[in-house]
């Protein structure tokens, strides 16, 4: 977008603002990933409420976790708290749980390339506005067509979605100086995990006092209260914003960069992108976490249900707090990130591998030993805990690399990675649903091997390759020219060699003739 000049009713309304306007836009994107992680994860909680209880004992598992004392039908209002009418097996359930990611996976490189070249407000604003839609329709949706309709609906609500962490990206890039990115960025990206924890806490509340369809509509309703307020509220960049403190607006565009002018952005640099082994790097570690945390966030509730058998209310009480406790390891480690940085004692590379690396291999341990925990349930809750609260770094390095290595193709590389991350998001909860066809305890131990097994393979390269460094292909125009001088040095070096075999072969032809004339004479 092309700098607009503030106007005097501009400059008079910034001084309302007592909070400067990159951290309303911090604050903003954070509550984006809030309200589009209650609705896409509503799903998982209220579906224990949708479907007709599994009965446990015709199950061959030799371990069967004893009821809370206050049993599972311990519910108030409507909601009960020991299941519902729709008889779904576990692969169904898993289908309806993952086919959101299938929808999420397709959006994300358009987003990206949308929310770069054009902005990200009116990008993430309508991806919500749509998920809002298909949140409130979900009660009406599974009452005409059970699953298969829902099925499709989460297809719908993840293409709707799928434009959040891009757009996001170039929020950051946009708004946020380099020193301050750690922090402010973990703090934006990591909303899922409040998001999450309100999900948890207030539709268990809900649950036990009303019907599931309460839980899509109420969320529905707060996700539509963001989208207005952020309409309100947020702009593109800086420069285009019209009631931004001038001080303010003057040092982020020394910080940042002054242009903005998003149209006269160059083509993106696919070539470049995509033989760079620092994108790859990142691709991997993308992956991986993924793949830990979606069986985490998707299939936490089923596990205290139909594993630890957890009652409703309970349930989404300690189901929060493994988020929370991520969500203060993001931050803590957002800070942590910035001020090693900012104090120069360790590069921006190091920093993010560092981090980064401790968020991949940590859970996978704590997740092994949550599952030989057994029925002991604080133990299991408190390794669940440790398991997201070491994954917290995750969003101090893995998730900030793309602005790292791109600030102007940011949202294009975000939309590479978290797309490419989406896939386990489709396959690693459908998966569950097939590796875990009884639900029992001895099932989800394989599970969580898995886990373990994904997240310990994907820190490697991340650790080996990956760098917090822009790269020259950030500059499309520069690294062309960079690319054509090289190009012309090999073929000057290549002449070069050439005339020098010249020299050398007419040398010792000029030799070769001397020495004959010598023995003529």
């Amino acid at each position: 977008m092309k700098p607009i000049e503030q106007t005097e009713r501009g400059i008079a309304c910034s001084k309302f603002f007592v909070i400067p306007q990159r951290a309303i836009a911090a604050i903003m994107g954070f509550f984006a990933v809030v309200t589009g992680y209650t609705q896409r994860q509503g799903l998982s909680m209220a579906i224990t409420q949708m479907v007709v209880p599994r009965n446990k004992s015709s199950s061959t598992d030799s371990i069967i976790c004893p009821e809370d004392d206050s049993g599972t039908q311990d519910g108030g209002g409507g909601g009960g708290g020991g299941g519902g009418t729709y008889n779904w097996t576990e692969e169904e359930q898993g289908r309806t749980l993952s086919f959101f990611y299938l929808g999420y996976l397709v959006s994300h490189i358009p987003g990206g390339m949308m929310s770069d070249r054009f902005g990200f407000k009116w990008i993430l604003n309508g991806g919500l506005i749509c998920s809002v839609i298909t949140t409130i329709l979900v009660p009406v949706t599974v009452h005409l067509t059970e699953h298969i309709g829902l099925t499709v609906l989460r297809v719908i609500q993840g293409l709707a979605q799928g434009f959040l962490f891009p757009s996001l990206s170039v929020l950051v890039s946009h708004w946020v100086p380099k020193h301050e990115r750690s922090i402010l960025g973990a703090f934006v990206m990591g909303g899922g995990l409040i998001g999450n924890v309100m999900l948890f806490a207030f539709a268990g509340l809900i649950l036990h006092s009303y019907e599931w369809p309460w839980v899509f509509y109420t969320f529905g309703i707060v996700g539509a209260i963001w989208c207005l307020t952020f309409a309100l509220l947020c702009y593109n960049d800086p420069v285009t914003h019209p009631f931004i403190k001038p001080a303010e607006r003057e040092y982020l565009v020394e910080q940042i960069g002054g242009h903005f002018n998003r149209t006269d952005l160059p083509p993106v640099p696919w070539a470049a992108i995509f033989t760079s082994s620092k994108v790859y790097a990142l691709i991997i570690a993308q992956v991986g976490h993924d793949w830990g945390f979606y069986i985490m966030s998707t299939y936490l509730p089923k596990y205290y249900n139909d594993v630890l058998n957890i009652n409703i209310k309970s349930n989404g009480f300690f189901a929060t707090f493994p988020f929370i406790a991520m969500w203060i390891s993001a931050v803590a480690q957002g800070f942590i990130a910035d001020y090693l940085i900012r104090k120069n004692y360790l590069s921006i590379t190091n920093v993010r591998k560092l981090i980064g690396t401790i968020a991949k291999i940590m859970p996978g341990i704590f997740l092994i030993l949550a599952s030989y925990a057994g029925c002991y349930k604080p133990l299991v809750i408190f390794f669940f805990t440790l398991a997201l609260f070491t994954m917290g770094g995750f969003y101090a390095s893995v998730k900030l690399t793309p602005i790292d290595l791109s600030p102007n193709y940011s949202g294009t590389i975000m939309a590479i990675c978290n797309g490419s991350g989406a896939i386990t998001g489709w396959v690693s909860p459908y998966l569950v649903g097939v590796m875990t066809p009884n639900a029992t305890l001895e099932e989800w131990r394989g599970v969580f091997w898995l886990a373990f097994f994904v997240l310990l393979v994907t820190a490697v390269p991340y650790c080996i390759w990956e760098s917090g460094e822009v790269q020259e292909w950030n500059d499309p125009n520069v690294y062309n020219e960079n690319k054509r001088a090289r190009k012309e040095s090999k073929r000057q070096e290549k002449e070069a060699k050439k005339e020098a075999k010249r020299l050398e072969k007419e040398a010792k032809r000029l030799e070769k003739e001397a020495k004959s004339q010598q023995k003529q004479g």
